[in-house]
C-alpha cells in the first residue's frame, strides 16, 4: 500500500480519518484499535483482581482487624470521591459523543471538566492520605495504633494503600492521556469521521472509574458491621 493513505496531521486532511498502511480500511484500523484497548483491560482486571482476591482471602482470616482497621476510614470523603467519579464518567461520556458528532469544541470542553473531577478526587485522595500520615497508619516502624493485632491491622493498610495507590496512579495517567487528547483536538485531529483515540481514552477512564466502584465499599464499607 501506497504511503499516501496516511494522512499527516495539519494538512488539508486534517480531521480526516488517519488511515495507516498497514490496514486496509478505517473499519479494520477501529476494530483492531478497540480490541486492542479491550485486551489492555483484560489485562488491568488481573492485576486488579490479584489485589482484591488477595485481600478478600486475609479478610476472611483476619474479619476482626480488617473491620477495625476500616472504621479509621474516612467514609464520608470515600462517598465524595465516589460521586466525583461518576461525574467524571459521565462527562467522558459526553466527550466521547460530542466526538461522534465532530464538535470540538464540546470535546475539549467535556475533557476539561473529566479533568478537573479527576483532580478534585486525587486531591481528596491526598487529604486522606495524610490524616493516614498524621494518625501514624501508613505501615512500616512508624506504625502506631493501640489494637489487640496491630500486626493484621497493618496487613489491612497495606493493601489500602497499594490498591488506592495503583488506582490514583492509573487516574494520573488518564488525566495526562484527556490533556493529549485536549491538544490534538485543538489542532483539528478528531471529527466525525475519526474519533476513536477519544473513545478508546473513555473505555479506559470507565474503567479505572469502575474499579473504584469495587475498592469504595470493599474497603470502606464491608466492614463496618464489625
Amino acid at each position: 500500500m501506497s504511503a499516501d493513505r496516511t494522512h499527516a496531521p495539519g494538512n488539508a486532511a486534517a480531521g480526516a480519518f488517519p488511515l495507516l498502511h498497514h490496514f486496509d480500511d478505517p473499519q479494520q484500523q477501529t476494530e483492531s484499535a478497540r480490541l486492542g484497548m479491550w485486551v489492555f483491560l483484560a489485562t488491568e482486571v488481573l492485576f486488579f483482581g490479584g489485589l482484591f482476591g488477595g485481600y478478600a482471602v486475609y479478610r476472611s482470616l483476619y474479619p476482626a482487624a480488617f473491620a477495625a482497621a476500616s472504621h479509621h476510614l474516612n467514609i464520608r470523603l470515600g462517598a465524595i470521591n465516589t460521586l466525583v467519579l461518576i461525574g467524571s464518567s459521565l462527562t467522558m461520556a459526553m466527550a466521547v459523543h460530542a466526538a461522534q458528532k465532530g464538535r470540538r469544541g464540546a470535546i475539549v470542553g467535556f475533557l476539561i471538566l473529566t479533568m478537573l473531577l479527576g483532580g478534585v478526587f486525587l486531591g481528596i485522595k491526598g487529604i486522606e492520605y495524610g490524616h493516614k500520615w498524621h494518625e501514624h497508619l501508613v505501615p512500616g516502624p512508624w506504625f502506631d495504633l493501640d489494637t489487640p493485632e496491630p500486626g493484621h491491622v497493618q496487613l489491612f493498610f497495606s493493601y489500602y494503600f497499594v490498591m488506592t495507590g495503583m488506582h490514583a496512579l492509573h487516574m494520573v495517567i488518564g488525566i495526562v492521556m484527556m490533556a493529549v487528547l485536549i491538544v490534538k483536538t485543538l489542532r483539528g485531529r478528531y471529527s466525525a469521521a475519526y474519533y476513536a483515540p477519544v473513545e478508546l481514552s473513555g473505555l479506559y477512564w470507565h474503567f479505572v472509574d469502575i474499579v473504584w466502584i469495587f475498592l469504595f465499599p470493599l474497603l470502606y464499607l464491608f466492614e463496618r458491621h464489625g
